[in-house]
């Protein structure tokens, strides 16, 4: 990016910097308070497990985020706020990056970038951490130490140091997710369209970068390469186009926006264009991934999490395009679009529990928020706890601190089991397997020498567990174990495995026959 004149906004830089802090307090305040009230959910209770067992990888999604609640469970305890911690401080994060990257370009219209995308929901409401906490920070990072590159460079001084600080902030973000290749696509597009003199730099960014490839390369080549067989072709099976999918993620991204900011966008629309026209850096991290998932959601629903990490550089694009005059108009749009949702979710937090019978997820929010409970009416000496699914799994064990493997085939998603647990090892013992829906026996037979059902009552829901008694492993490994092979572990004959868990344990190689 380069500089750019524009008059100054009608608010004083002290009356701004008062907004930007009360802001920044106002909604650390109200994230701590909900990483406080609410009840780990299933993902996070699996990136909690994640922690526990540390690894270069994990089935599904790279190990930034397990790296991150590890010191925190470390420093803090395991304690729901503890965990959640990083996502709780990440909007400071993002705007301190913001405003580290534009600052030296000019100060007022970065102190509105940060203003605008502090004010938006997701950074006053978002407290749950996910694998997409650590990507939209690196990210940020990456792109602000890059545009400080390209701004120094602009002055005639030298720049590989900054260079090599955005290759490794991009490097960090692709062991976060991997959407953060699309960060790197956008460098590749900016550098061989509109910055090919600067190509030094690019290779210097690129090669710092590497490592963090070749770690996650190094693991899924001794790991079954299970990132790459979920996120290729397991997740991909049965996709089919639909006009309906790409409709919504447009309606998302307006959503996202906010009517306000979108209304003025389009009302300057001029200006939007020019801005991207000579912030050609800008205009390539906001549109090339963006166009990409436009691009994929032809055949795929888009979620709200995958843009996160190209979203704070909306606001830049707003902050820098929007005449002088519109910069309050913008920021008070954003405020009201904000209380909407901050009085909903307090309204939301003077329900209780059982208001909430009527719903579908009732199930879900009692197993959330009476987790202990389920599990002290359900334990009995020497019975090894299970259920049929990863995410009560992940709950359970969280609230019994003990982790708890998952009986059956289980689902497409987070499938860590397959590599950490051997079910060898509970030959011939008593298992409970706990299941929200009433439990057809038959499907349990196979593997006890006899079973039978239990039923508790919580909050006025009803739910199960199998009970089986002498476990058979050589049928479980059979008939279960074989099913997950023929499903998950296909790997194509032109990809080299020097090693898997699943299939050692399976057919004592790293490869077995489907």
């Amino acid at each position: 990016m380069t500089t750019s004149p524009s008059t100054a906004a009608p608010m004083s830089s002290t009356s701004l910097g008062r907004w930007l802090l009360l802001t920044a307090v106002v909604s650390l305040l109200m994230r701590l308070w909900i990483s406080v009230a609410l009840p780990i959910t299933g993902d996070e209770a699996l990136f909690y497990w994640w922690s526990v067992f540390l690894d270069w990888g994990y089935y599904d999604h790279p190990p930034m985020v397990a790296w991150w609640i590890a010191p925190m469970r470390a420093l803090l305890g395991d304690a729901t706020w503890s965990i959640r911690l990083p996502v709780v401080l990440l909007p400071l994060g993002v705007g301190w990056a913001l405003w580290w990257g534009l600052s030296s370009i000019n100060r007022e219209r970065a102190a509105w970038a940060v203003l605008f995308y502090w004010l938006t929901p997701i950074a006053w409401l978002n407290a749950l951490i996910t694998t997409d906490t650590p990507v939209i920070f690196w990210s940020a990072w990456s792109v602000a130490a890059l545009i400080r590159a390209q701004q120094a460079i602009s002055q005639g001084r030298r720049a590989w140091g900054l260079y090599a600080l955005s290759g490794l902030f991009l490097g960090a973000a692709v062991l976060s997710k991997y959407f953060a290749v699309l960060l790197g696509l956008s460098y590749l597009v900016y550098f061989a369209l509109f910055n090919r003199a600067a190509w030094r730099g690019f290779v210097v960014l690129a090669v710092c970068a590497v490592p963090a490839v070749l770690v996650n390369i190094g693991w899924n080549l001794t790991h079954c390469w299970t990132n790459i067989m979920f996120n290729l072709y397991n997740r991909n099976e049965g996709a089919e186009f639909s006009w309906t999918t790409p409709a919504l993620y447009v309606l998302m991204m307006a959503y996202l926006v906010s009517p306000a900011a979108l209304w003025l966008g389009f009302k300057h629309r001029r200006e939007v264009l020019g801005t991207l026209g000579r912030h050609t850096l800008l205009a390539c991290v906001v549109l090339v991934p963006l166009l990409c998932f436009g691009l994929m959601s032809a055949k795929k629903v888009i979620g709200l999490h995958w843009v996160m990490a190209f979203y704070p550089f909306i606001f830049v694009l707003l902050a820098w395009a929007l005449p002088s005059h519109r910069l309050m108009s913008c920021a008070r749009g954003l405020a009201l679009f904000l209380a909407l949702h901050v009085v909903a979710v307090l309204a939301l937090s003077m329900t209780s529990l059982h208001q909430w019978q009527s719903l579908k997820m009732y199930p879900r929010l009692v197993q959330g928020f009476r987790s202990e409970q389920m599990l002290a009416k359900v334990q009995a000496p020497g019975v090894v706890m299970m259920s049929n699914g990863y995410t009560p799994s992940s709950i359970y064990g969280y609230a019994q601190k003990a982790h708890m493997p998952v009986f059956g085939l289980g689902s497409l998603h987070a499938r860590q089991d397959d590599l950490i647990v051997d079910y060898a090892a509970y030959q011939g013992r008593t298992i409970r397997i706990i299941q929200h829906n009433p439990p057809n026996l038959d499907d349990y037979r196979p593997y006890f020498a006899a079973v039978k059902v239990l039923d508790f009552k919580q909050d006025g829901f009803t739910y199960y567990a199998v009970e089986g008694v002498g476990f058979d492993y050589p049928a479980y490994r059979r008939g279960v174990m074989g099913e997950i092979n023929r499903r998950y572990y296909r790997f194509p004959s032109w990809l080299p495995v020097w090693g898997c868990a699943f299939c050692q344990r399976y057919c004592g190689a790293a490869r077995c026959t489907p």
